[in-house]
């Protein structure tokens, strides 16, 4: 069968294509914006890419196409395809169809570390020899692959509230079904579909509503709009992670990067590993939880989690050059920004420069959703330079000029590079914050840094 995929190198939709391949079927694919880490993987998998919308992609007709949530009416492939009667589906009711029916599904749902999470859960099983499927909005480094289909009944998908495509508004997840589902967090985003929190708490219920009674529900404690949430109905059982909760952690570092699990009373291990943060702490008591309810020990999921390496993407080290550190990171809500720096400041210390470059870029962030969180979020920062592009349609400087830390709002890559150029000293780390290609930025300011 030939599918082509419109809108391929989004994150889930590169997945998907990558999975549709492994079945057999002959993929292709275009998209706007055509750029790495998703347009390397799906070259390197034989998939042909096509920039832009043109209707010509598709003649002679695929066999079915596969649209994904970025479009809507108007769209001149989407037009072409309505009117010529192809058939065509969402991503994730394909998924749902060809690849999770008859599966043991384990769901990551949540605002924030659905991709680290579901990364952490599909290398524990695979360490456990387990063999999973798996498909993750990103690339897991334990991996070098975004998804796989897996040769045993376990599939670890990440599970995103986002609305399915423009003919189908409800969240991807309600299509998953799975029998394990961790619910990591939950706060207002996705500006553009959802009004309020309460919207998204109820799509989220939806979601509980599909997990069977022998299945497994695991959340922290302390995150009041999924209590909320299990209060409006829950048919299967509960694990608890965080402070009172059934799985806890005990800091034996202030960065998170060494911590002792116990569960139900008892300590169950030491882990030990690369990451910060403890968010990240937080996202490994859940995946521990997760991988327990299939066989999983948690002493094996601890000695995994110390070989665990994040998904590109998330504070990747992308170049160190004349002593300055680059990282890449996928932050772009003002819980995930804060909860990086910090992070990143207790593994390094007060002395240590930290220089942060942010570019609001989500749909939520264009809307000015997030705006009157974002000063604050970058406090543990010694500097912040933010983008604000010519579309942004809000006054992202009026939002900024009360940041406890020096700020500055630039309009072009080239004068957040001159800025960051002048600045930055042997020993400064500076993280790039952006869910998109932030226009090569990580690149050109190394190659800056090194002239």
């Amino acid at each position: 069968m030939h599918i082509h995929i419109l809108g391929i190198c989004g994150t889930f939709m590169g997945s998907l294509a990558v999975l549709a391949k492994a079945l057999g079927h002959r993929v292709t694919g275009s998209d706007a914006n055509v750029y790495p880490p998703m347009s390397t993987q799906l070259q390197a998998q034989g998939i042909e890419l096509t920039q832009g919308y043109d209707p010509a992609q598709l003649e002679p007709a695929p066999d079915l196409v596969v649209i994904g949530n970025a479009l809507s009416r108007g769209n001149p492939a989407v037009e072409h395809v309505l009117n010529k009667g192809l058939a065509y589906v969402s991503g994730p009711q394909w998924l749902a169809d060809h690849v999770l029916q008859g599966r043991w599904v384990m769901a990551v749902a949540g605002t924030h570390g659905k991709t680290s999470s579901s990364s952490m859960l599909a290398w524990v099983l695979e360490h456990a020899g387990m063999s999973p499927g798996f498909l993750i909005g990103g690339v897991p480094q334990n991996f070098g692959i975004s998804a796989r289909l897996g040769d045993t009944p376990f599939f670890v998908v990440e599970a995103d509230e986002y609305d399915s495509a423009f003919f189908d508004k409800r969240s991807k997840f309600v299509h998953y079904r799975p029998r394990t589902a961790i619910l990591n967090n939950l706060e207002f985003d996705h500006a553009d579909i959802f009004p309020d929190l309460a919207a998204i708490e109820r799509q989220f219920h939806h979601l509980v509503r599909t997990i069977p009674s022998e299945g497994l529900v695991i959340h922290p404690c302390s995150e009041e709009a999924l209590v909320r949430v299990i209060g409006m109905g829950c048919w299967t059982p509960v694990q608890t992670t965080g402070d009172g909760g059934q799985w806890q952690a005990r800091l034996l570092s202030a960065d998170g990067s060494r911590f002792e699990v116990s569960f139900a009373g008892e300590a169950q291990g030491v882990v030990q590993w690369g990451l910060t943060g403890r968010h990240n702490v937080a996202n490994a008591l859940a995946v521990l939880a997760a991988a327990r309810h299939v066989g999983v020990v948690p002493a094996l999921g601890i000695e995994a989690l110390g070989l665990f390496v994040n998904a590109k993407r998330r504070m990747e080290k992308v170049a160190e050059v004349r002593g300055v550190t680059l990282y890449d990171d996928f932050a772009h809500h003002p819980t995930a920004i804060a909860t990086t720096l910090d992070g990143l400041r207790k593994r390094i210390g007060e002395d240590r420069q930290l220089i942060a470059i942010v570019e609001p870029r989500s749909n939520s962030m264009k809307l000015g959703a997030h705006r009157d969180g974002l000063a604050e979020s970058v406090r543990l920062a010694d500097s912040v330079y933010w983008y604000a592009p010519p579309n942004l349609g809000w006054d992202l400087a009026a939002s900024v000029a009360a940041s406890p830390v020096p700020t500055r709002v630039c309009d072009s890559l080239e004068a957040i590079i001159a800025g960051v150029k002048a600045e930055a000293r042997a020993g400064a780390q500076v993280v790039i914050m952006s869910n998109g290609g932030f226009g090569g930025l990580h690149g050109k300011l190394a190659a800056a840094l090194e002239a």
